[in-house]
């Protein structure tokens, strides 16, 4: 997908905004242990300012999490890149996958740059027509549903790989699941005080294992749907 060519003049930003800055952003994740040049690409792209309100857009680019209503943020970039690059581990390029948590739509978004089939879930409306129009905008096929994320989408089923953007206290059997023999999940675990990003792995005979990335920070996954 060849992003930079379908970009609206708002997409390609000056200032803070600029290239220049998304270039600096890039050089820090790599700096910080981010090998994935797809995924580094991608993060170069993909303009994040779009993803915020406009009085945060200044802030777009430093490599921390950002306010975007309801309580929720856009996560670091470090940790999106770090969730991402997990799924192509080993060699694997997964095609379809399942998003769970929409919140601000860059986590899609990333996923959608770098080719892949991105199906993402999310429980507050507002939210979601939010982000749907931002994938609008930068011309981006992504599916989107307004339900409960701890349900995931099982009718698009089974997914290569799934990316859970909020933490619970233990992975979700529901989206476990989900997950297609050789797939590759990402989720934060544990409570308010302490959790840790895992990753989960299933292979072709159905056995799962898992190990832990970083210790992380996110909002809590939530049951139910707000609109």
């Amino acid at each position: 997908m060849n992003l930079r060519m379908r970009l609206q003049p708002e997409a390609i930003g000056t200032g803070m905004t600029s290239q220049r800055v998304r270039d600096r952003l890039v050089e820090r994740l790599r700096e910080n242990g981010i090998r994935d040049e797809r995924v580094l690409n991608a993060i170069r792209t993909v303009p994040r300012h779009m993803f915020v309100d406009e009085a945060l857009a200044t802030r777009a680019y430093e490599d921390t999490a950002l306010p975007i209503g309801h309580g929720q943020t856009i996560s670091q970039p470090w940790v999106v890149a770090k969730m991402t690059e997990a799924l192509f581990d080993e060699g694997k390029t997964p095609a379809k996958v399942l998003e769970v948590g929409t919140g601000s739509g860059y986590q899609a978004a990333i996923l959608a740059a770098l080719g892949l089939e991105v199906h993402t879930v999310e429980r507050i409306g507002e939210l979601l027509r939010t982000a749907r129009k931002r994938f609008r905008q930068l011309g981006m096929n992504i599916r989107s549903k307004h339900d409960d994320g701890r349900i995931g989408w099982p009718e698009n089923g089974p997914f290569d790989a799934i990316v859970v953007t909020a933490a619970a206290p233990a992975l979700v059997d529901a989206l476990t699941v989900q997950l297609a023999p050789g797939g590759t999940l990402v989720a934060p675990v544990g409570g308010p005080s302490s959790q840790s990003l895992l990753k989960l792995t299933k292979d072709a005979d159905g056995v799962v294992t898992q190990q832990s990335l970083a210790p992380v920070v996110f909002v809590p996954l939530l049951s139910g749907m707000i609109d």
